[in-house]
């Protein structure tokens, strides 16, 4: 009888230990979807302000700052196109255009090379390019801005292009370079034995592969490029040069700032960026994890 009694025990606690395994399981998802759902309103609540402010009045926006608006003012959107926004993004698109061009291309070249060789040079030149994700743009403000006076590149787009590609390129290359690795020796070596040559086996094995890869970097550098603030206010002095983010700060004023066309030109300014980003978020988080395979 006490066999019996302990085997039922047993088996009723067996039974019980499934259903608080599921229990805690639930719960744990629950929680997780509660403090990401928390976390989005966060992030989200602002940029929905800002869109819903955006068609405020001025005197709207101080006295009811948290309700819709009461009339919906899309003429804020043109005079923040008229009073520049127009000049300044295309301006944005320009540097950015350009210097993703550039960073990708010599960034993806430098990482074939690094990652088909390996010597000891190659590793000075790592250390070179490891360094170069240390260097705070702060620090370096007064040299780059020396340099570009002695080039004449001082209120240029150049000015603004050829940094954003020094700043870049060290990211770009060490996340195309671990995915580079990651390619099997025995394409590279069939290719050169079809009379391949090495930039042919870049160019039709290395590059079509890395493209998720590829495009992670050109996210990554649109979203700088785009939003880089510091180089594009010391380094641009003309009006008519200035991108969005140091253009924008025309529209404030000493007195009085008309809140409800900034706020409409910053909405401008975002919606290329949320397009891109919903365009190719599925090579995102694909690319970065292709790219830190292997170091």
């Amino acid at each position: 009888m006490k066999e019996n009694t302990s085997s039922k025990q047993y088996s009723n606690f067996r039974q019980k230990e499934p259903k608080s395994a599921k229990t805690k399981t639930r719960l744990f998802k629950y929680s997780t979807l509660i403090g990401l759902g928390i976390f989005a309103l966060i992030i989200l609540y602002p940029l929905f302000w800002m869109l819903i402010s955006s068609f405020k009045s001025y005197e709207e926006i101080y006295s009811d700052v948290w309700n819709l608006p009461g009339t919906w003012n899309f003429s804020n959107y043109s005079l923040a196109w008229e009073q520049g926004i127009q000049n300044y993004f295309i301006n944005s698109l320009y540097v950015t255009g350009f210097a993703i061009l550039i960073t990708v291309s010599i960034g993806s070249m430098a990482a074939f090379t690094l990652s088909r060789y390996q010597n000891r040079w190659i590793d000075i030149a790592l250390l070179f390019i490891i360094g170069g994700l240390m260097m705070n743009p702060q620090v370096a403000l007064i040299p780059l801005f020396e340099i570009l006076t002695l080039f004449n590149l001082i209120d240029t787009r150049w000015a603004l292009i050829l940094t954003y590609v020094a700043y870049r390129l060290p990211l770009t290359i060490i996340l195309i370079r671990a995915f580079f690795l990651t390619v099997p020796k025995e394409l590279s070596e069939s290719a050169l034995l079809d009379g391949c040559t090495e930039f042919g086996i870049y160019r039709r094995i290395y590059l079509p592969l890395s493209i998720p890869v590829v495009v992670t970097t050109v996210i990554l550098n649109a979203f700088f490029a785009w939003n880089e603030f510091l180089f594009a206010t010391v380094f641009i002095n003309s009006s008519e040069l200035k991108t969005i983010p140091s253009g924008l700060m025309v529209f404030r004023d000493a007195l009085r700032t008309d809140w409800g066309v900034l706020l409409s030109g910053m909405v401008i300014a975002s919606i290329p960026m949320i397009i891109l980003l919903i365009l190719l978020q599925k090579y995102l988080v694909r690319g970065l994890a292709e790219g830190s395979v292997k170091g």
